[in-house]
């Protein structure tokens, strides 16, 4: 009774919301977890640097929940009727937290010299780019090499935070001081950190859109502790719990306060999807039957509705179903343990047992771990979880010292982005837990990939990922499980905290409180 009084409550403070009108002032207090090693995203880009870093810094678009571009820094722009084309129109009036203005030749700087030294990732997005040049002070063209549909999608914040030319140029950007003080033009400024306690963040009060933000001061609150983190909300402490702040069992607890609202929006853009990495190198995992009765004997129904409260959902493959492109196509996996025997058989898989390594950030993925090693225990597979800390966790990975292995990563957008450096051959370079760990190498696969990526227009696209999903669903070179969902809970006084793909890490100059 109490949760459906929370949410009829929270029904109608929607409701009287969407008839009100934003109203200036205030402060919001949210949750960053863990502490972030720094806030120049240009820099820095792990997830608590852009979830502070993302209302400091702005690229040239933003993105709806379709994964659709809009304005940011960039007022309009278009794409030539050949695709080679993209042309920027700057926004009027911006101007960076210290008072000087912001141009093209931020831009120009910004692409083609600091992301260039600073993000391998940026590099990798200019090897399709022939030029970028600036006509006027206002405007800002890349000229392609050839075709690159996904390229309008590579206008995040996350990926192309504009800094400021005055203060970088000619430095070692490493070690610029400004790094410790960010100064970006995005709607917030920097004021405080306060190490183990609160990152500050002002209202910019010369932000170029009128009227915004509404908000005078927002607060990160750096609590360690997930069971203190939840109590920061009971009391009061803290308005906004983003997404992984607390442990899954909290969640329904929490989201039944007085006055709680919860969405799972704002993460379409990274769409996080899960899956265990097989490591194809060593048998049996070197069979795709075997990798098949993986995908039958795992009960992701369960882990969803047990472990994840019902969040997110059931994976169908490769592409998260948020992502552009996604198909259900191919061979699909239910729970059916009687079929993953039935393929054990058929391979004459002797029972070798198996290690198993669990993420190790929460509970929730101990718990996940354990399920998974019943699951398999139940079709006649013998696991050994090998607990570990974040570190060796990557170590183990990176150099493929594994069997299986918990992950979940982000698919940025597009396929050509996200998607393809866990399924390329040429993407298998030990090192790195976030590229082809598992070992997988197909030339057909690695074909299509190649294709799609410079495919055009977007139909085209579609017709080769088809492909691409399916080959893959057939080979299962990893098992996939979930498209997780993290629930964002907060206040329900605070309206409009999540108005893009990539929610309170850029959303919160929509933000204002209902009174």
């Amino acid at each position: 009774m109490r949760r459906l009084l929370s949410m009829s409550l929270a029904l109608i403070l929607t409701a009287s919301a969407a008839y009100a009108a934003p109203v200036e002032g205030g402060k919001i207090n949210l949750i960053v977890q863990p502490e972030p090693p720094g806030l120049m995203i240009g820099i820095t880009t792990n997830g608590p640097s852009l979830a502070v870093g993302g209302n400091i810094f702005e690229s040239l678009l933003r993105y709806d929940e379709k994964l659709q571009p809009m304005p940011s820094l960039a007022k309009s722009w278009t794409v030539s009727n050949d695709g080679l084309a993209y042309t920027f129109t700057l926004q009027d009036n911006v101007v960076f937290h210290d008072g000087k203005p912001m141009t093209s030749a931020d831009v120009l700087f910004t692409v083609n010299d600091f992301l260039m030294k600073t993000q391998p990732r940026h590099r990798n997005l200019m090897d399709h780019v022939e030029s970028v040049t600036a006509p006027d002070d206002k405007t800002v063209v890349f000229k392609l090499k050839q075709p690159f549909e996904p390229f309008i999608r590579a206008f995040n914040f996350s990926a192309m935070p504009i800094v400021p030319k005055h203060l970088y140029e000619g430095t070692d950007y490493a070690t610029n001081p400004n790094n410790e003080k960010p100064i970006g033009t995005g709607p917030f400024k920097f004021v405080e950190w306060k190490k183990g306690s609160y990152i500050k963040l002002a209202k910019n009060k010369d932000y170029y859109l009128k009227g915004k933000p509404y908000l005078d001061e927002i607060y990160y609150q750096i609590i360690p502790d997930g069971a203190a983190r939840a109590v920061a909300y009971e009391t009061g402490k803290v308005d906004v719990l983003p997404g992984g702040s607390v442990e899954n069992f909290d969640v329904p607890r929490l989201s039944a306060l007085p006055n709680t609202c919860v969405t799972e929006k704002g993460w379409e853009y990274f769409s996080p999807l899960s899956w265990l990495w097989l490591n194809n190198r060593v048998p049996p995992m070197d069979n795709p039957k075997f990798r098949q009765a993986i995908m039958y004997a795992l009960d992701r129904e369960f882990a969803k509705d047990a472990l994840w409260n019902g969040m997110g959902k059931v994976a169908t493959g490769p592409f998260s179903s948020k992502l552009p492109f996604y198909a259900a196509a191919g061979q699909q996996y239910e729970f059916n343990p009687d079929k993953a025997k039935q393929l054990l058989k058929e391979i004459g898989y002797n029972g070798k047992p198996l290690r198993l390594l669990p993420l190790p950030y929460d509970e929730t993925w101990q718990r996940w771990a354990e399920a998974v090693k019943q699951n398999l225990a139940d079709v006649g597979i013998p696991i050994e979880i090998e607990a570990t800390d974040v570190a060796g966790w990557n170590q183990h990975v990176a150099n493929w010292d594994y069997d299986l292995a918990f992950t979940y990563l982000y698919q940025n957008g597009d396929p050509a982005i996200g998607v393809e450096r866990n399924y390329k051959t040429s993407q298998i370079s030990k090192g790195s837990p976030w590229n082809n760990v598992e070992g997988y190498s197909n030339p057909d696969v690695d074909k299509l990939f190649e294709t799609a990526a410079v495919a055009y227009p977007a139909t085209e696209r579609q017709k080769i990922y088809d492909q691409v999903q399916a080959k893959l669903q057939d080979d299962v070179p990893v098992a996939w499980l979930l498209e997780l969902g993290f629930p964002t809970i907060y206040n329900c006084k605070f309206q409009d905290i999540v108005t893009t793909a990539n929610g309170l890490a850029e959303s919160l100059r929509d933000t204002w409180i209902q009174k």
